[in-house]
C-alpha cells in the first residue's frame, strides 16, 4: 500500500505536489469514491479516476538530459503551435520537464514521469543547484557581483544567496560572461536578477542541473540518464 498522492505521481500523471492539490479539490476518486484526505493509502489495484480519467498502472521511469535549443517552450503543448521540449524526446510515455528554462534560454533540462523525483528537484529547500552561463550587457562591478551572491529584491522579494564569478570580460563589446548558481526557481530569475543591479541579459544558457551537464550534447540532442545518475539526483536532492 502507498500514499494515494505517491501512486499518482508515479503513474506519470503529474508530480506529487500537484496530485495532492488535485486529491484537495476532490478530483480525485478510488474505487468510485471521491477522496480528499491526504495520505489515503491505496494500492495498484485499486481503481484510480483523476480528473475523470482512469489512472493507468504504473509504468517504467524514463530520464532524458536534453539540451534545449533556443526558440523552443518548455511545456508540454502550446496554444501557438510552437516546438516544445517534449518534441525532441520519444513519444510514447507520458512525460514533462523539471521546472522551465525560458523560450531563448538554452541549456540542461530533465525530462522525466518521475513525480517523486521531480518533486524533490524543484522545491527550494533541498538546495538543488542550477548553474547558468549569461552574457550581459555592460562591465560587471565588484559591488554588483556581490549584490548577486548575496540576494537581489525581484518581485518584492529577496533571492536567496548564490554563488557567482566573472568568466570573461569584453570591454570592447561592452558585456560581460558571468556564471551563476542558484537553487531557486523562480519566474524569470536569472534575468531579473541581473536587471535588478541594471545588466540586461543578452544570452542565457542553463550549463548544469545538479551534477548533469550538457558536455557531448548538441542543441536539441538528449541522452538518458543511467542508474547511478538517477540515485546520484535523489541523494543530491535528499541531502
Amino acid at each position: 500500500m502507498e500514499r494515494l498522492q505517491k501512486i499518482i505521481a508515479q503513474s506519470g500523471y503529474c508530480s506529487r505536489r500537484k496530485a495532492e492539490e488535485l486529491i484537495t479539490l476532490g478530483k480525485v476518486k478510488v474505487n468510485g469514491k471521491i477522496v480528499t484526505e491526504l495520505g489515503t493509502k491505496v494500492s495498484y489495484e485499486d481503481t484510480i479516476f483523476v480528473n475523470g480519467k482512469m489512472l493507468s498502472k504504473k509504468e517504467d521511469k524514463v530520464y532524458y538530459l536534453l539540451n534545449k535549443p533556443r526558440g523552443v517552450v518548455t511545456t508540454s503543448s502550446d496554444e501557438h503551435d510552437r516546438k516544445t521540449v517534449l518534441d525532441f524526446v520519444p513519444e510514447g510515455t507520458r512525460v514533462y520537464p523539471v521546472g522551465r528554462l525560458d523560450y531563448d534560454t538554452t541549456g540542461a533540462l530533465l525530462i522525466t514521469n518521475d513525480g517523486e523525483l521531480t518533486n524533490l528537484l524543484i522545491h527550494p529547500r533541498n538546495h538543488v543547484e542550477k548553474t547558468y552561463i549569461a552574457k550581459i550587457e555592460g562591465i560587471l562591478l565588484k559591488q554588483d557581483l556581490e549584490k548577486l551572491i548575496h540576494g537581489v529584491i525581484i518581485d518584492d522579494k529577496k533571492t536567496a544567496p548564490a554563488k557567482a564569478r566573472i568568466k570573461k570580460i569584453d570591454k570592447k563589446a561592452n558585456t560581460t560572461l558571468v556564471e551563476l548558481v542558484i537553487y531557486e526557481g523562480r519566474n524569470h530569475q536569472v534575468k531579473k536578477m541581473f536587471e535588478a543591479i541594471g545588466y540586461p541579459v543578452m544570452k542565457l544558457k542553463r550549463e548544469k542541473f545538479s551534477f548533469l551537464t550538457t558536455v557531448g550534447l548538441k542543441s536539441g540532442e538528449y541522452r538518458e540518464l543511467n542508474i547511478k545518475e538517477v540515485k546520484k539526483l535523489y541523494n543530491e536532492a535528499k541531502k
